[in-house]
């Protein structure tokens, strides 16, 4: 059975008119259906922002009436088939997921919506402006226009402080240079409660600890001339009190680095360091090293930035159940106020021990359970050090391999993690990053991986690096020394069989001891759900064996080896761009970008076989299966093992677009296009066509399909079926186009792949 798309098209049209045309049959013989507003705006002059204005009144008018699909009622018509005595199955959900009250002209006030837009042209500038409406009734359905008379706008004229004998006085004339308050410019109420919000957020960073911006008030004269002028001036209320127009200073900081309700007073001791008291029983934390986390000192003034960063970087050292900082007043006086700090700090357990049965499922469409033991010591050297030792078994399978067989695998894996918060470094640094304090990670790690019926690896892996958080969306990692140790054991002849097929390939196997430097930098504003516009920047750069080549080409030896082991000598860096539109709290448009190339060179041919990149798959083109495309226009002559291990290379490009909705519950949807493909640097004559050219996009592939995802919040099971809508390694002439034989057995085997994975694509 083949379905075409107009066929759909016609069938949608057909479905949406039947709806509309049914409508009005059901609106009760007392009411109108209320069917949207005009606004009409005259003025007796131009308007600034025209376009603002409008949409700012037309905010005002309520209720909104029934949307419309393509001109027609569909959300009123299936809230009257679902609302039926006996509606049925089908005009139930339909009513449950698309369904709209109806919303009658018996709840339109007219008048209200007159004195609303008057308030707010009034609150705007334009003093004495007027409303009207007409209704217009029609057979079941009303509307109304309104139409709004714009005054001229009254301008600043003047701007003044009426006070200058507190110091606080000074401080707001000095603020008041950069406010958007010009002469000339429109009355604007919602511009004053800014500026008076925007003084009591700077005047509170100057130390006035007890101000509020209710205690300022703007008053406006509009009396002075008969040029619609007013004057403007910045008062304090009467009642003001004294505590609130003086700055306040730090007077004691006072530290609790073990607090506990259950701690015995006559046991504590206090150790002053810099001004600041470490007040505990036995030393559960270094004063010296606590210190630094802390912004505030003593005999400065107040300052709410610094005390929610020392908060913040406090819970950032990851020992503290909670953080709590707590002013104290002390006293009244007429020019300064004084206040003690406090700051409590509840550790967590030292010791923890988790075990973790997880449901794994890799990039590379390998899935299967895998068993984490995790050991965890907090607090390590009294410096806020954590060490954590895990063990993982694991056993994955290749799922949607097609007629791949054989891919399985079981790896044992030990890895220790030692993590600093501070900067460990041979010149010792005492830094006061502001907003969260770099950590310093070592980690060394042994895991032994054998893959069915192929090969061993055993690995070895040592790391050295910093992270940290620039700000609440920026974050860097730099590992200065990463290390790997691969030894390829115990091939078996079906294997070896593969690596003699392909030079290359062999060369990425051999290259068995990888040392260079990363870098890692990523912008996410993703993470807010509410925010319209969400984007993400992500970067690597990876640099592997110049270091060594450096050290060899000093002190001799054999080329390309270090310790009687090859070593890869290669550039690779990747770009990945997100952006996501967020049409409402449940509805968004999420595409990807990504480029990655990685340049071979030295003593490499190609890049190390860990360090390549791949397309298709879950988180690629999905349309097409793990390693299922390229390099270029490569194909192999069966789909085989080889071909599991050919179909990589040193480039690659590719975009996505994928429109999130929700269904019912947890279960959402998604449709999706994906497009990419992969190239090498370097003439591969094992892999003919799949050398990057000019003809690059050309190359690409296409698949579009649809998703659902099983999506509870923090966990999301994600189940995508998609179909190639263009193949790059088929003549140029028939790369275009699919037959969409969905009837066909033959056709759903060869067009129709499946993907299952944990959490979003991207």
């Amino acid at each position: 059975m083949k379905i075409k798309s107009t066929d759909i098209l016609v069938f949608g049209l057909l479905l949406l008119f039947l709806a509309a045309c049914s409508v009005k049959k059901f609106i009760p013989e007392d009411e109108f259906l209320y069917t949207g507003s005009k606004l009409k705006i005259d003025s007796e002059e131009s308007i600034k922002d025209y376009k603002g204005l409008k949409s700012e009144l037309e905010g005002l008018i309520r209720p909104e009436p029934n949307s419309k699909v393509l001109g027609m009622y569909f959300g009123l018509w299936t809230h009257y088939k679902g609302s039926k005595e006996k509606p049925g199955f089908i005009n139930r959900f339909l009513k449950k997921k698309f369904g709209e009250e109806p919303v009658y002209f018996s709840k339109v006030n007219p008048g209200t919506t007159e004195e609303l837009m008057v308030n707010r042209l009034e609150n705007n500038g334009y003093f004495y402006s007027t409303a009207s409406s007409e209704v217009e009734r029609g057979d079941k359905f009303a509307s109304v226009g309104y139409q709004v008379e714009v005054s001229r706008p009254y301008l600043l004229r003047d701007f003044s402080i009426d006070r200058d004998s507190l110091e606080i006085d000074k401080e707001i004339k000095a603020l008041m240079e950069d406010t958007p308050l010009k002469k000339g410019g429109r009355f604007d109420l919602s511009m004053l409660t800014r500026e008076r919000e925007r003084l009591d957020e700077e005047l509170k960073k100057l130390g006035y600890y007890n101000f509020n911006a209710n205690y300022l008030i703007f008053e406006a004269d509009t009396n002075v001339n008969d040029q619609r002028e007013f004057d403007l001036f910045l008062r304090f209320r009467s009642n003001t009190p004294n505590s609130g127009v003086i700055p306040y200073v730090v007077n004691n900081i006072r530290i609790f680095p073990n607090y506990s309700v259950m701690e015995e007073e006559d046991k504590i001791d206090t150790v002053t360091i810099d001004g600041k008291d470490f007040i505990q029983g036995v030393e559960v934390f270094k004063p010296r090293l606590l210190e630094q986390y802390v912004l505030l000192e003593k005999g400065e003034r107040y300052s709410p930035v610094k005390s929610r960063l020392t908060s913040s970087r406090l819970s950032s050292i990851g020992n503290y159940r909670f953080v709590n900082l707590r002013y104290e007043e002390l006293g009244d006086s007429v020019t300064k106020g004084n206040l003690d700090a406090s700051i409590y700090l509840s550790p967590l357990n030292k010791r923890s021990v988790r075990v973790e049965l997880q449901g794994v499922s890799k990039s590379n469409n390998f899935a299967g359970p895998a068993l984490n033991l995790i050991y965890r010591n907090r607090n390590l050297f009294q410096g806020g050090e954590t060490m954590n030792l895990t063990a993982k078994f694991a056993y994955e399978n290749q799922i949607a391999g097609g007629q791949l067989s054989g891919l399985n695998s079981i790896e044992l894996g030990l890895k220790a993690d030692l993590i600093f918060p501070r900067v460990v470094f041979f010149i010792p640094i005492k830094e006061k990053f502001s907003y969260s304090v770099p950590k310093t990670k070592m980690s060394l790690g042994t895991e032994y991986q054998n893959r069915g019926g192929l090969y061993r690896l055993n690995t070895f892996s040592a790391n050295y690096g910093y992270y940290w958080n620039a700000n609440r969306f920026v974050y860097h990692e730099i590992n200065p020394i990463s290390l790997n140790l691969v030894n390829l054991s115990r091939t078996s002849p079906e294997f070896e069989e593969i690596l003699d097929n392909n030079p290359f390939l062999r060369r990425s196997f051999e290259q068995q001891f990888i040392a260079g430097i990363n870098y890692t930098y990523n912008y996410n504003k993703l993470s807010d759900r509410f925010r319209t516009h969400g984007i993400f920047i992500g970067t690597t750069l990876d640099l592997a064996g110049n270091g060594l080549n450096l050290a060899k080409s000093i002190t001799g030896g054999e080329p390309g080896t270090f310790l009687g082991l090859n070593f890869a000598q290669y550039s690779r860096v990747d770009l990945d761009l997100r952006y996501y539109l967020r049409l409402d709290q449940n509805n968004t448009i999420a595409t990807r970008l990504f480029g990655g190339v990685g340049l071979p060179y030295g003593n490499s041919e190609s890049l190390p076989f860990v360090k390549q990149f791949f397309s298709g798959g879950p988180n690629s083109i999905r349309a097409f299966r793990i390693r299922g495309l390229g390099p270029g226009t490569y194909r192999p002559e069966e789909v085989s093992l080889g071909s599991f291990f050919d179909q990589a290379g040193d480039i690659r490009l590719e975009g996505n677009i994928e429109y999130r909705f929700p269904l019912v519950s947890v279960l959402k949807g998604a449709l999706f296009v994906d497009a990419g493909n992969v190239w090498l640097i370097n003439e591969n004559e094992a892999l003919p066509g799949g050398k990057f050219t000019s003809n690059w996009w050309n190359e690409m592939a296409v698949g579009a399909g649809f998703g659902a995802r099983v999506d509870i919040e923090f966990f999301v099971i994600r189940f995508d079926l998609a179909t190639p809508l263009r193949v790059p390694y088929l003549p140029d002439n028939e790369r275009w186009g699919n037959t969409f034989d969905v009837g066909s057995k033959t056709w759903r085997r060869e067009n129709l792949i499946f993907n299952f994975a944990i959490g979003y694509p991207f």
